[in-house]
Order: C-alpha cells, then sequence, then structure tokens
C-alpha cells in the first residue's frame, strides 16, 4: 500500500471537505447597506419563495354536501371565482393571485402521492422504486444567479430538517446534481445564521477554508495521475464541488468584513417548537421575511411538513385542536371528516396569508412599489386529495413588477366531478384528462425571474396566462 497517497487522502481530502460543508455559513447573506459594500445595488430586486404542504387539499366530490364549503380549490373561474373556507383567509389578497389547478409533473401521475415531495420543484422522475436519481429544483436554478447579489445564495427550511430520505424529502431544495440540501428547522440558528454570526470568526474561517483549498488542488493533480479510471470520475465529481466552493471563497471575500444586518427579536419566540404549532409556523414565515427585507438572501424555501405523517411536522395540525395532520387525510369520510381536514388547510392558508400581507405592506426600497411585487411565492403540493399524483392544489403570488398578472382561477384539462378513492373506477373514468405539465409554469416564473432558459424539468412551453 502507498502509505504516502493513503495520509494524503485521509488527512487533506477530508480537511478539504470539512472546508466544503463549513463555507455555506458565508456564501451568502446581504448586508442591506450596500453604500459601504464592494457589490453594487442592483436596480431591481426579485425573490422567490417556495412553500410546500403535504398530504393533499380537501376535494370533496361534487355531490357532497362539504363540497360548497370545504372543496379547496374556488368555485367559478377565470376572474370570476370564489374562495371556499379553506383559501378564504387569502380573500384581502385576492387581486394579488393566481389559484391554478389541472397541473402536475408527468414524470410523478403515477407514483402515489406519499412520494412526491422530493420532485415538486425539479420535475425529475425519480420513480417509485429502484435507482433514485433526482435533478436541481426551481430554486436552485434561480439562486445561482440571484445568490450572486447578497451574502446567502438561499435560505433553506422545513418543519422537520435534514434531508429525509429517497421519496421520503424533509428539503425542497437540490442542488445541481439533484443531491438534497439540508434544510434548517430551528428558528435561533436560522435567526444567529442571519444576523448574529461573527465577522471575524468568519474571516478567521474564510483564510483556513482558502489555504486548504490550495493544498487539496495541488495534491488533488498528482494523485490523480496514480488512480484508476472510475477512481479518476469519482474524484472529478469530487474537485468540481471544491470548484464551487472556490468560487463560494472568492465571494465570500466581498462579504466578510461588512456588517450583518441588525433586526429587532424581541417579537420573535426564537426556541419555539412545532408542539406551539402555531407560533412556530409564524417565527418560520417571519424569519423569511426578515432575511428578504435585509436582502440577506432573494431565494427561500420551506416545507411545512413531510409527506406520510413522519416527523414533528405531523403535529402541526395541534394549532387547530387536532392530534395529527396525516390522520386527516385519512377521517374525511367520516363525520365532519371534510371539515376537520380543511379547517386546518385554513390555518395553512392563513399564515401564508399573513406573511404575503406583511410582504405588501413593506414598501420596496427605491419607491419600486411593495415587496410583495418584487417576490413572488410559490405555495402548493404534488399531491391532491387521497395522495393523488394529479391536479395539484397551487398558488402563484406577487410579482407584478415582473409582469405577472393575478386575481384568477386558471383550470387547465377536463375539471372531474370530485375525486374519490384509489381503486373506484369512478375515480379512474373522471382522471382520465390531460394535464399541462407543472414545469410549463417553472419555465415561465424562471423567465420572469430574470433566468434566460427555454426548458426546466420536462416542459413542453411556458404558461402565457400569468
Amino acid at each position: 500500500m502507498n502509505t504516502k497517497l493513503t495520509s494524503l487522502d485521509r488527512r487533506r481530502f477530508l480537511r478539504g471537505t470539512g472546508c466544503a460543508l463549513a463555507l455555506p455559513l458565508f456564501e451568502s447573506f446581504a448586508s442591506p447597506n450596500y453604500a459601504s459594500a464592494s457589490v453594487p445595488a442592483p436596480k431591481k430586486r426579485k425573490r422567490l419563495a417556495c412553500f410546500y404542504l403535504p398530504d393533499g387539499v380537501p376535494m370533496p366530490a361534487k355531490k357532497d354536501p362539504a363540497y360548497q364549503e370545504w372543496s379547496w380549490f374556488p368555485h367559478g373561474g377565470g376572474t370570476d371565482f370564489q374562495f371556499t373556507k379553506c383559501l378564504e383567509p387569502l380573500t384581502t389578497l385576492k387581486d394579488q393571485c393566481t389559484i391554478l389547478g389541472g397541473l402536475s409533473h408527468p414524470a410523478a401521475r403515477n407514483v402515489h402521492g406519499h412520494s412526491n415531495a422530493d420532485q415538486f420543484l425539479t420535475g425529475a422522475n425519480i420513480g417509485g422504486a429502484g435507482e433514485y436519481r433526482n435533478t436541481i429544483s426551481l430554486d436552485q436554478v434561480f439562486a445561482a444567479q440571484a445568490g450572486e447579489q447578497t451574502r446567502y445564495s438561499s435560505l433553506v427550511m422545513s418543519t422537520d430538517g435534514g434531508t429525509g430520505t429517497p421519496r421520503g424529502a424533509q428539503t425542497m431544495s437540490f442542488d445541481r446534481n439533484g443531491r438534497p440540501i439540508p434544510a434548517e428547522h430551528k428558528p435561533k440558528r436560522i435567526f444567529d445564521k442571519l444576523f448574529v454570526t461573527s465577522s471575524k470568526h468568519a474571516a478567521r474561517q474564510l483564510a483556513l477554508s482558502q489555504n486548504a483549498l490550495d493544498d487539496l488542488l495541488l495534491d488533488a493533480r498528482s494523485l490523480k495521475r496514480t488512480l484508476s479510471k472510475l477512481d479518476q470520475v469519482t474524484l472529478d465529481e469530487y474537485l468540481q464541488s471544491v470548484r464551487d466552493t472556490e468560487i463560494r471563497v472568492e465571494k465570500a471575500k466581498r462579504w466578510v468584513n461588512l456588517p450583518l444586518p441588525e433586526v429587532p427579536s424581541d417579537h420573535l419566540n426564537l426556541d419555539v417548537t412545532p408542539e406551539d404549532p402555531r407560533t412556530y409556523v409564524r417565527t418560520m414565515f417571519e424569519l423569511i421575511y426578515l432575511a428578504f427585507k435585509t436582502d440577506s438572501t432573494r431565494v427561500a424555501t420551506y416545507q411545512l411538513g413531510r409527506e406520510n405523517g413522519v416527523g414533528a411536522s405531523d403535529y402541526l395540525a395541534r394549532a387547530v385542536g387536532f392530534t395529527l395532520t396525516h390522520q386527516l387525510t385519512h377521517e374525511t369520510k367520516q363525520p365532519g371528516g371534510w371539515e376537520n381536514f380543511g379547517t386546518y388547510t385554513s390555518f395553512l392558508s392563513e399564515e401564508f396569508g399573513l406573511f404575503a400581507s406583511k410582504l405588501k405592506a413593506t414598501p420596496e426600497p427605491g419607491g419600486e412599489g411593495t415587496m410583495l411585487d418584487n417576490s413572488l411565492l410559490f405555495y402548493g403540493s404534488a399531491s391532491s386529495s387521497f395522495h393523488l399524483s394529479r391536479n395539484y392544489p397551487l398558488i402563484l403570488m406577487g410579482g407584478q413588477n415582473m409582469g405577472f398578472k393575478h386575481g384568477q382561477y386558471l383550470r387547465y384539462g377536463e375539471e372531474p366531478e370530485g375525486e374519490l378513492p384509489p381503486g373506484d373506477q369512478a375515480f379512474r373514468s373522471e382522471m382520465d384528462y390531460e394535464e399541462l405539465p407543472l414545469s410549463n409554469l417553472y419555465v415561465t416564473m424562471l423567465q420572469r425571474l430574470g433566468v434566460e432558459t427555454d426548458s426546466f424539468g420536462g416542459n413542453t412551453g411556458t404558461l402565457n396566462e400569468v
């Protein structure tokens, strides 16, 4: 055995990996004080925030007495539509949002809804079993461009935290190699990372990281000549991540000496957990608002819960008096079942609406309308009623300064009478209609956000109606 190579691999490659994992802490959280920054303030800020709710939404059949009040999708269509109680909290924002139905990812239509959160923002064909391979998520495509203007390229959050498992994601965000980006779930850690990190500590870590990268790249070039073809491929993949880190180091140099934003935190309970679900969810939304307001980042994702009733997020229904969230989706045929499920989805609509209203009430610096006018909010699920992978419930809000038009309910495909449990023949016939790829909307969103692209996630075009 070549002891020199073994020592090199274990000592310096592990150190290089450690730097790669640490550097994102300093890669892109923006100070609002552009006057002292070396990065010029852009003329227009564009933001993207994506939110995922698991387990579908209430969609009783039209013949069901609960349909009128508790069907998630509005009644009517076009600009003439009425919210039910599920979306009633968004009434004051009706002219700021578009409700979309009849969109889904073709690669997921035959996959059970419990496995679909992974591909919600990617549109990838991850399959229901066997080999798992994902692709980059919508937010990270935009973050690759918008992140150059801010201290942090993106803020990745979820109620359960981490990455979860393949087909059981606890994060909405995936990098360009399709790898899950761990989500943060503790409000205090998010706040501290945004507003408390010591610039001296950052500078010290930055210097160490630069030295480690120099050593790592030098040693790796000589090491590659001694490796097999398979190992060379593995090394090339690793070196690509190192190059990405080197880019982040160069970027971090521009921010390390700039002061972090100072924001009041007395109104926040930063130690809250999902055991106090309403306060917890509201705090997570507030952290995104603060990150946007201070221009610390322009890209955020928040996965409200994991599919299949796993993890701390299954307790969020306690905010409205129920024990477990996922259980509500399986009790809709019991007396009051649709109302119970609808009451929970109304709670989530309320918190989303409060966040959007706060953006709407905050003037944009430079007299460019409100923060909501320059922020595109995307809210929805890859599962409809009974965890079906069709007819995703979706809301697009804000972004008027990007050319989005709202105050409408857009329904694509032929609307079924109502969704029944899988296995029911009526369900099969009612769902036999053509839906548009959700990625058509994603390409439209990316283009309006300023990303030059005509393709993403298997799209077949764009969605000009928005």
